[in-house]
């Protein structure tokens, strides 16, 4: 199937730092993901034979279209990697020029590229010499800051470099995740190229996907943490709303542990590992609330710490404490029965959870 069928109407899985684990990628395609992307994989630790950044362009059996994002700012070490990517069997290669973490942009990596279109274009031309059949993409942002909006030249240069979609994320690098996604400067991007656009900021329920690509004009839209908060976002894309209750949240949690316990293994090494992301995506997962009483949504910008939980088992997973978190990773990776009356409080002090754990 040609990419840009795929994409059409597609709802991407983003790229993510830790969030696009491997199993957590299988949860998501098993919730109905068809596009997944790796975590961002830096060209020049690869080059480096570095074990842990291998393992992060490792595929799935079954994984139906998956991505890696590169990120590197020298032409050949990037083409290098292209072509080895691509010869692990991923099905496309992504440029980053969107993370906005110090310590990669400091590198004049990530959204530091976004800073020199005619560099982008540059490393877009030497990745798709580089590869001989998957296609090469780019994510960008906006620019640097309100005042350095160059996103039209960004976008420019990805095009005329040859890549075969473009990824916007509406916001500024200065503006991190802190204000709200501007899908009309991502609807400007793809009136100004030629090549599909994928739109991504804000998207929070499936009902979302389809109104903010028709405002755009873009080809497909991609999620990042209402992946992470809400994994069966891509079924709701496709069949709708529905209510998920507290019992049906735990079977999916429950289900990612299984498939992370299949990935890392059940022995000392490999159950740490699993309770330290399942301990993780538990600070995302408490996050999910559901459709107002008088039908409207909650925004992915406007946290609701306070919303009338349905049940007990509900108050509890939304907490977003570390008494609760802990209590949930060990019922979670140890097997075991929840039971909200038995959670810690949020405020009873570590050293005498310990004392109980001890007695």
């Amino acid at each position: 199937m040609p990419f840009s069928t795929l994409l059409d109407g597609a709802l991407v899985m983003g790229p993510m730092t830790k969030g696009s684990n491997l199993p957590y990628r299988r949860l998501c395609v098993e919730l109905g993901a068809r596009i997944t992307m790796s975590e961002m994989t830096v060209a020049r630790r690869l080059k480096q034979r570095r074990k842990g950044e291998f393992a992060l362009v490792r595929r799935f059996e079954g994984e139906p279209c998956f991505g890696v994002q590169l990120a590197g700012t020298n032409p050949e070490e990037m083409a290098w990697a292209a072509a080895l990517v691509e010869s692990r069997g991923a099905d496309l290669v992504d440029l980053n020029c969107g993370c906005p973490i110090d310590y990669f942009t400091h590198k004049g990596l990530g959204a530091a590229l976004g800073r020199q279109p005619s560099r982008l274009r540059r490393l877009i031309e030497a990745m798709k010499k580089a590869v001989g059949r998957v296609p090469v993409t780019a994510k960008i942002r906006l620019g640097w800051n309100d005042d350095d909006r160059n996103h039209l030249d960004q976008a420019r240069a990805a095009a005329d470099g040859g890549a075969d979609a473009l990824t916007v994320h509406g916001r500024t690098r200065n503006a991190r995740y802190r204000t709200d996604a501007d899908w009309d400067a991502i609807g400007e991007i793809a009136a100004a190229v030629s090549i599909p656009v994928i739109g991504n900021g804000d998207v929070l329920y499936g009902h979302q996907v389809e109104v903010l690509r028709a405002r755009a004009g873009c080809a497909a839209v991609m999620t990042a943490r209402a992946a992470l908060i809400r994994p069966w976002i891509f079924r709701e894309h496709a069949e709708g709303y529905r209510e998920m209750s507290a019992e049906d949240r735990v079977a999916i949690y429950r289900r990612y542990v299984r498939l992370a316990r299949e990935h890392w293994g059940d022995d000392e090494h490999g159950l740490a590992r699993v309770r330290t992301f399942t301990r993780w995506h538990l600070d995302f997962w408490c996050r999910d609330v559901p459709r107002h009483a008088d039908g409207t949504f909650p925004s992915m910008q406007v946290r609701e710490l306070a919303f009338g939980a349905r049940s007990p088992l509900e108050a509890l997973l939304s907490r977003g404490d570390g008494n609760a978190h802990d209590y949930l990773a060990d019922c979670l990776v140890e097997q075991r029965e929840i039971v909200p009356a038995e959670a810690p409080s949020a405020s009873q002090p570590v050293a005498e959870l310990q004392t109980e754990a001890a007695g």
